[in-house]
């Protein structure tokens, strides 16, 4: 299964264009005395396409376009009857008992046999060369059961084998999510990692992207929370911790860019819509949006 996860999907030069516009005209409205509102997106923590490992047959696509799945579970099968069949095959050979039975029971055999020729060697009443020859009995005996053993555990390497060859027929979910689109059907041929065939969404954690002006950097620090506020008919008011601040500014812009953690256990909340964020560190003043000056340090007194 080859997957392509799209951390970054918020499209940054659409959503910084329309923020970046909305610094310049610096029409922020104060949820709260001072602080400041930016435009943000809400996205899905990371998408996945799907595509098959294999060129094969689909025969069934378990879910369909807003089906929510469990990671790990079956979501795509191919034809695979000849493929189970080597399995079930693999398994009989790996189950089979008799023959390390019956190599078994030779070898106790041979091994009796020896002993009771020890005993009559020591009285003389068989020659040495009827000796050698039960000796070479119960060695052959011995190796004819290793024989046996290493064939049976070859065979439960082969059924292990063919079971990964069957799992491969179908495809998991990777992640816990929501199914965004579907691209094929049952009937249609799987193409290796050219062709998708399901788009998956998480969405358990939703990530808030937003665009700041370059007079916030500095202020907004990993770990500080922020309100994010969705736009109607979603609504609501919730917390988001920061998890990323970029490191390298847009010169042109004069702005940088913000991710957010947004809980979203319940999926209550859908990926893709736009809504203000308030971070309490970053002040409007005079109708920009500035961060609050620093305290400056008091010296100390220096002891002449």
């Amino acid at each position: 299964m080859q997957m392509k996860l799209n951390h970054g999907s918020m499209r940054r030069g659409l959503v910084r264009g329309s923020v970046i516009a909305a610094v310049a005209a610096a029409t922020l409205a104060p949820p709260a005395a001072g602080s400041a509102e930016f435009d943000c997106l809400m996205e899905p923590r990371r998408e996945v396409t799907i595509s098959g490992s294999i060129e094969a047959l689909i025969t069934n696509v378990k879910v369909d376009r807003g089906d929510f799945v469990k990671k790990g579970d079956v979501i795509v099968e191919f034809e695979s009857g000849v493929e189970r069949a080597s399995a079930d095959l693999a398994k009989f050979r790996a189950d089979m008992q008799s023959e390390v039975e019956a190599r078994k029971a030779r070898q106790d055999y041979a091994r009796a046999k020896y002993n009771r020729a020890m005993e009559l060697t020591q009285k003389n009443f068989i020659s040495r060369q009827e000796v050698e020859e039960i000796e070479a009995e119960r060695r052959l005996a011995d190796a004819e059961l290793r024989e046996a053993q290493d064939s049976r555990q070859l065979a439960t390497l082969e059924h292990r084998r063919a079971t990964e060859v069957v799992r491969l027929r179908s495809l998991r979910s990777p992640v816990s999510g929501v199914v965004v689109d579907r691209y094929m059907h049952p009937g249609e041929i799987s193409e290796i990692g050219s062709k998708p065939i399901l788009k998956l969404a998480e969405i358990s954690t939703l990530h808030v992207e937003v665009i700041l002006p370059t007079s916030s950097f500095g202020q907004v620090a990993i770990g500080d929370v922020a309100t994010v506020r969705p736009e109607s008919p979603i609504g609501g008011s919730h917390q988001a911790k920061v998890v990323v601040v970029d490191r390298v500014l847009d010169a042109s812009s004069g702005t940088f860019g913000v991710r957010l953690e947004l809980p979203n256990e319940d999926r209550a909340l859908p990926a893709g819509a736009r809504c203000r964020i308030d971070f309490p560190k970053v002040r409007a003043v005079g109708g920009r949006a500035v961060a609050p000056a620093a305290r400056p340090a008091q010296r100390k007194p220096t002891t002449p």
